[in-house]
């Protein structure tokens, strides 16, 4: 190899992004801990950079119930009032959150809890009241992450554990989704990093039977997606997901992987895991 060839070379290897997984774990994972255990192994052997992002499962309910707090739904959402938000920022951010970097600490990862307001990572803008007032609800934009400061703590060695919390810049946390927090995470940091966006849930993907787990479709591209839509096989709920999921693709996302927490480990070694939705399947 010549000079020009190895200069060459070596350029071409700093312009390679290094890969991130954002993952988003949900309640089939909190709340079960045999299921957390496992799922907290597998996702530390995973290689490169990584990103968790979680909800707060049946725990935060059960305490509100406990302190006498009414859960209070709009059309199957929840309306986030002062004492809510109260319960949800000890038990997102306190319980739920330090207990997973525990368990994270016992598998050698060196995970540090953070809310959107830490750092200033992650600001959004509460929701505008129109026909309902949620409350103190996060909505989110293009503006809302911060890449630089995510990358600076990951390239000092850290994995940023994020609960579903955010804050308005102006002293007020704000409930957020953790499905959009996950998105944006993976889109903002996609500028940096060659980015895979995972959703585990309770299913092994998206499924061509909603009760047959062999059913699993393997590979989704756009084309393909509207040909399931258009047969129904995929509707209703999963619309939002999926929609959300090819968003994040036309904005710079490698892929969009949806499947079952017990078979994250798949992806170590190499073998196939859930549904990955992408540019080309």
């Amino acid at each position: 190899m010549n000079k020009i060839d190895t200069v060459l070379a070596n350029s071409t290897q700093l312009l390679k992004k290094k890969s991130l997984h954002v993952i988003k774990i949900g309640g089939n994972v909190i709340d079960n801990s045999e299921n957390l255990y496992h799922f907290l192994k597998d996702f530390e052997g995973l290689d490169g950079y990584k990103i968790l992002v979680h909800g707060g499962g049946k725990v935060a309910t059960q305490i509100a119930e406990e302190l006498g707090i009414e859960a209070k739904l709009v059309d199957g959402r929840r309306i986030t009032d002062i004492e809510t938000l109260r319960v949800v920022t000890m038990v997102y951010g306190g319980l739920i959150n330090k207990n997973i970097v525990a368990q994270l600490q016992r598998f050698g990862n060196n995970a540090i809890g953070l809310t959107g307001a830490d750092g200033n990572f992650i600001r959004a803008k509460k929701r505008p009241v129109k026909t309902i007032d949620y409350g103190f609800v996060g909505d989110m934009d293009e503006q809302s992450i911060n890449p630089q400061n995510i990358s600076r703590l990951m390239e000092a060695g850290f994995t940023p554990v994020f609960c579903a919390l955010t804050h308005d810049g102006e002293g007020q946390l704000l409930n957020t989704n953790a499905d959009t927090i996950a998105s944006a995470l993976a889109v903002s940091l996609s500028s940096i990093y060659e980015t895979t966006l995972i959703y585990c849930f309770e299913k092994k993907g998206v499924l061509l039977d909603i009760n047959d787990e062999d059913s699993l479709i393997r590979e989704i591209d756009p084309e393909h997606y509207e040909e399931l839509k258009t047969r129904r096989i995929i509707h209703s709920g999963m619309l939002p997901k999926l929609d959300n999921a090819f968003t994040a693709i036309s904005c710079g996302v490698k892929a969009v992987i949806i499947g079952k927490s017990d078979d994250l480990g798949q992806l170590k070694n190499n073998q196939p895991f859930g549904t990955r939705l992408s540019k080309n399947a």
